[in-house]
């Protein structure tokens, strides 16, 4: 792990980092409140030479032969003898090993002096040992100079008496509580990086080009209208006031992308699906199919995943009616195929009603057909259901013309993008790219830069900017016309009754609408085109009734 990602990681857990060492520092505190209050005093007495006369040579001679003796003392601080008349001299009942223990003798240096620091639970008894310690060594001293042949050449004399200590020396607060934040600290980082270490969601395009060989063909930001549930943005408006700059310019990069992975084979038939769900596929393949049909090119985007069918409701009509009806020969794609722009180049296909064999209907000859007549004259997106739910996106991916696997940053694992990728590739399916969702616009975790040129090329909502036909159809806020009424179906309807269509739409118009419109304007080139993509069947009121499609006239 180089430094850059060791800072990285670090920017990401500081919050558990400085948790960590603040409760490293409450615990030293803690200890310390614990531990029993220790004073310290001490007492000093200084080795003089005895001589005969107060000559100078003399003096120097006395003051060599007292720092010569004077190391010798310091060992006779520890004498027993010496514990045992402080002992008497105290009136204490400690042994005299354990006064020993609360004793520290020394010689501070190039001096003839002799200090003893002494312990005790106050300040006086700390104080009162240190005194008699000092007096037990000179007697002691006293008494060797007696047991020899006259008087001693050198003494101890005790000095000052110890003074008295006001605050305890242990435990020491402060060093306390700094070692115990430093050891917060250091576990905190520790914590960081075997977290992250063990950490194996999927963070950053690094981590998914590390864990399988593909390229990320897309990042998409988080988007805080996306925060509450699917939505649909115009990309023909820049400024429409729905979607971040940032989302549609990454999703902008995405369509780019996906159009050079093969320039000499481009993908015509795309796969849109994902690990789980909840990792924001549909969301992925509507966004990408409004996209590359703002570029002036046909799409129709299909929703394949029978058992959890959302792209009807997203668009403003029921999934009851779909892909299924198509595939059991129900209906045909010209009735099912919805026109859901005002330029004519894209149409979605629901679900249709869940069929009790839907992994097998997506892999049937009937859906290949389907697909490759559609991809004469369009791009076909495919919504598929999750690969490690159920096999039905692998299955598709084998027949289409690649896959793109999306990817939610800090939710997906990366034994999860392998065990999708090799599923796709099981089935000697084609895997496009990788697109990593919810990227985080800030933070230590954010892969996204291009937020930040918004405001030099001047993109960005409008204060008063007309909100997207998209959400006020998915929302339901837009305003009914008043033929509406006059144009409702009496029965309830499908299980899954969507909100009504925007204004702003010409309506949900079918392909063999769309045929029949070109031939009455005598674009016969372009009845020609919709010819090759499907039979030609003219749309009957009463089927659209039967299956709950509201149609509406153009304005």
């Amino acid at each position: 792990m180089d430094m850059q990602r060791v800072v990285r990681v670090l920017r990401a857990y500081w919050k558990a980092i400085v948790a960590l060492t603040v409760v490293g520092g409450l615990a030293g505190l803690g200890w310390s409140a614990l531990q029993p209050r220790v004073y310290t005093a001490d007492a000093s007495g200084y080795v003089a030479a005895m001589s005969s006369d107060n000559s100078t040579g003399a003096a120097l001679a006395g003051d060599q032969l007292a720092l010569s003796k004077v190391k010798s003392f310091i060992d006779m601080g520890y004498w027993r003898s010496v514990a045992e008349a402080a002992k008497e001299d105290l009136g204490l009942s400690d042994s005299p090993e354990s006064l020993v223990q609360r004793i520290q003798v020394s010689n501070p240096v190039d001096t003839v002096n002799v200090r003893v620091d002494a312990a005790g639970p106050t300040p006086e008894a700390a104080r009162d040992l240190a005194e008699a310690w000092i007096r037990g060594m000179t007697k002691q001293v006293d008494g060797l100079n007696s047991a020899g042949s006259g008087q001693g050449a050198v003494r101890l004399v005790a000095g000052d008496s110890a003074r008295l200590p006001t605050s305890p020396s242990s435990p020491n607060v402060r060093l306390n509580v700094a070692i115990g934040a430093i050891a917060g600290a250091i576990l905190g980082v520790v914590f960081a990086l075997v977290r992250r270490a063990f950490d194996r969601r999927l963070r950053a395009a690094r981590d998914i080009t590390e864990a399988v060989d593909t390229s990320v063909v897309g990042v998409l930001p988080v988007d805080k209208e996306l925060a509450s549930g699917r939505a649909v943005f115009s990309f023909d408006d820049i400024k429409d006031g729905r979607g971040s700059f940032a989302h549609k310019e990454a999703m902008r990069e995405l369509r780019t992308n996906l159009q050079y992975v093969d320039v000499d084979h481009p993908a015509k038939v795309i796969v849109i699906t994902s690990p789980l769900p909840g990792d924001g596929k549909s969301t992925t393949a509507a966004n990408l199919a409004v996209s590359i049909a703002a570029t002036g090119r046909s799409v129709i985007l299909i929703d394949a995943d029978m058992r959890r069918p959302v792209l009807g409701g997203m668009f403003g009509f029921s999934d009851d009616v779909g892909l299924s009806d198509v595939l059991a020969g129900r209906a045909q794609i010209e009735q099912v195929a919805h026109q859901v722009d005002e330029h004519g180049r894209l149409f979605v296909v629901a679900a249709g009603r869940t069929p009790p064999n839907p992994t097998e209907m997506v892999g049937s000859q009937r859906m290949q057909q389907l697909a490759r007549r559609l991809s004469d004259d369009m791009i076909v997106v495919i919504d598929s259901p999750p690969t490690l739910a159920v096999a039905d996106a692998a299955v598709i991916a084998s027949w289409a013309d690649g896959a793109v696997l999306v990817v939610t940053a800090g939710r997906t694992t990366d034994d999860m993008l392998v065990r999708a990728s090799d599923n796709i590739g099981k089935t000697r399916g084609r895997l496009l790219g990788v697109v990593l969702n919810r990227v985080p616009l800030r933070g230590v975790d954010s892969s996204y830069y291009g937020s930040q040129y918004a405001g030099y090329y001047g993109y960005g909502a409008a204060s008063g900017a007309r909100r997207s036909w998209w959400r006020r159809g998915w929302f339901g806020s837009a305003k009914r016309r008043p033929d509406d009424d006059a144009e409702a179906v009496a029965d309830p309807g499908p299980r899954r009754r969507a909100a009504l269509p925007p204004d702003n739409v010409s309506g949900l118009r079918t392909l063999s609408q769309r045929r029949t419109a070109g031939g009455q304007s005598g674009d016969t080139t372009g009845e020609d085109r919709e010819s090759a993509v499907v039979a030609t069947k003219p749309a009957v009121s009463a089927q659209e009734a039967a299956v709950g499609v509201r149609r509406r006239r153009r304005p």
